[in-house]
């Protein structure tokens, strides 16, 4: 495995977060400043993006690599259709608040600018390589068992992240789940896609259908506590999330009702880790914490971070989590050429 950086160096970065201030009504111009590291300023329009690929597609819009022609930045750019309706506009509006008052958290993915292109809000972040739900199941296709060192930085990354949402900008996320926690390269963990994040009012968020079912912990299911929830409500995600990439798969079956939903997470024990799996009593315990089904007795961002598992995880500076991200995404694609090649040579007979 080839030595990079070790988890989340300090590598400097040619870009700084620009100065912005958070728009009333997610007003904005054309265009954006970005700030260099030399202390220059370089105007981006849309007409200076050029379209690489697609990334990912939802509800609300579509997120596309893009790259900026007279600087070779390259941009994640999410394009949101702001006009389809007042939901839409209100989660624009919530994701460029939370994107703006980053700060350059390294646990967030890091926000440039954005502008306003023909009916739609342009955000533009960092490129990572991939997410955490891609990552796992090319472990799995390449029968790799994910190394606990991963997982706990993992852990560690999303704890911090959401940590500094909540004690930053008094927000939960409200959708943490592999899909919106990125990787990179270079030793980096980031979440994503605060879209649906809420408002603390007296460390309650409330909300209406916020959120991916598969995630959702026993209080946003059922009981009087399912539209008001505290930060618990986004450990137990962040547990459910553990346990999938260590075993390899989501711990519920896919359910066909509501019924079914509430029957396996409100009445059922919570999932777990198979010990044959090899994984530590620290790990066991710290997933067992998680996802505690009284979120009362739920610990919450402050005490997961003091947990064994985490402090571990910090103190930790051996496992190159860079490179062995880099050595799966060059076995996968190594494997992806080789499938495309026998494609190619079957279509060619």
């Amino acid at each position: 495995m080839s030595k990079g950086p070790k988890f989340a160096g300090n590598k400097p970065v040619k870009l700084k977060m620009p100065d912005l201030t958070p728009p009333p009504d997610v007003n904005l111009d054309d265009k954006f400043m970005m700030k260099m590291e030399d202390g220059a300023e370089v105007e981006v329009q849309a007409k200076d993006l050029e379209r690489i690929r697609e990334l990912g597609r939802g509800a609300y819009g579509v997120v596309e690599e893009m790259r900026h022609l007279l600087t070779g930045v390259i941009f994640a750019v999410k394009r949101i259709h702001s006009s389809v309706n007042d939901e839409s506009r209100k989660r624009t509006f919530v994701e460029l608040d939370a994107c703006i008052k980053s700060k350059c958290c390294p646990q967030m993915v890091r926000f440039y600018g954005a502008m306003y292109r023909e009916g739609d809000v342009w955000i533009c972040m960092e490129v990572m390589d991939t997410s955490l739900d891609k990552f796992y199941r090319m472990c799995v296709d390449s029968h790799s068992i994910v190394p606990e060192p991963f997982i706990a930085k993992v852990a560690l990354c999303v704890a911090q992240g959401l940590n500094f949402m909540k004690e930053e900008l008094n927000l939960i996320h409200r959708d943490v789940k592999p899909s919106n926690i990125l990787l990179n390269r270079q030793g980096f963990v980031k979440i994503c896609d605060f879209g649906i994040s809420g408002h603390l009012t007296n460390s309650v968020a409330k909300t209406m259908n916020a959120g991916c079912k598969p995630y959702m912990p026993p209080e946003r299911i059922d009981g009087d506590t399912k539209d008001a929830y505290g930060v618990q409500a986004d450990v137990w995600s962040l547990g459910i999330t553990l346990v999938e990439i260590a075993a390899g798969a989501h711990p519920y079956g896919k359910w066909k009702t509501p019924f079914e939903q509430l029957k396996q997470v409100v009445q059922e024990p919570p999932p777990s880790v198979d010990k044959n799996l090899g994984y530590s009593d620290e790990f066991h315990d710290f997933v067992k914490q998680c996802l505690i089904k009284d979120c009362k007795q739920r610990p919450k961002y402050e005490q997961i971070l003091k947990h064994p598992f985490i402090i571990n995880a910090q103190n930790e500076h051996e496992f190159d989590l860079g490179g062995f991200v880099s050595t799966i995404l060059d076995a996968s694609n190594v494997e992806r050429d080789r499938v495309l090649k026998g494609i190619s040579i079957e279509n060619d007979a």
